[in-house]
């Protein structure tokens, strides 16, 4: 009894593991038949167990013709049938995408994020007016406010009108503006002080309520 226990270390790997090592059996069995009519009975009869096995794919268009597919990938593309689809091609299957490039960015001040180089390049290309002055402004407050949050003291207005110069290219210049950018105090600012406050009238409530039912009369 115990010398025909099956241990997963030495059996065959499975194919597709979701329709178990039963299932891998049966197309195994397939190929074994040598009457074509029979193995093309037994292969629909496989192919009605995977539909069972796999209800969910009901819904997605050519059930069928993926159960086909599947059966030839669990027989290694052994199994000679008849498919109402055709038998897939094996090296199309197996052939491996191509690799995807990568974008490589290294730019000069990480902190402020490659988005930024995107947006002043865009800049770049709109025509002079207050449309693209409001633009260059939000750039800039952007700005101020990733280099915040990489450094938490404050900065100077003017070191990033120097950062945005030169990643224009010199074609951004507002060194010489008379314009502020937003506070720092106002980029950083946080919900604590709300929070604080809104525990504190819940606990004030709370305590409020506990009071009111101590001096309650118990009849």
């Amino acid at each position: 009894m115990i010398e025909n226990i099956e241990y997963n270390t030495e059996r065959e790997p499975l194919i597709i593991p979701e329709y178990g090592r039963h299932l891998q059996k049966m197309v195994n069995h397939a190929k074994t038949i040598e009457n074509r009519d029979d193995r093309n009975k037994e292969a629909h009869a496989i192919i009605a167990v995977m539909g069972n096995l796999q209800p969910h794919l009901r819904d997605v268009p050519d059930f069928q013709h993926k159960l086909w597919d599947q059966l030839f990938i669990i027989a290694s593309f052994e199994l000679d049938v008849d498919s109402p689809y055709g038998i897939p091609d094996k090296e199309l299957l197996e052939k491996r995408p191509d690799s995807l490039p990568y974008p490589q960015n290294f730019p000069k001040y990480r902190f402020y994020g490659n988005n930024i180089k995107t947006m002043i390049d865009v800049a770049n290309t709109w025509e002079e007016g207050e449309l693209k002055e409001a633009l260059i402004y939000s750039i800039a407050n952007h700005m101020k406010k990733c280099f915040l949050n990489w450094n938490k003291d404050t900065v100077d207005d003017n070191v990033i009108f120097n950062h945005l110069y030169e990643l224009s290219d010199g074609k951004i210049n507002l060194k010489n503006t008379d314009e502020d950018l937003s506070d720092s105090t106002s980029l950083l600012r946080t919900k604590k002080k709300y929070a604080t406050s809104t525990n504190t009238k819940k606990t004030y409530k709370k305590n409020t309520n506990t009071n009111s039912n101590r001096n309650r009369k118990r009849y």
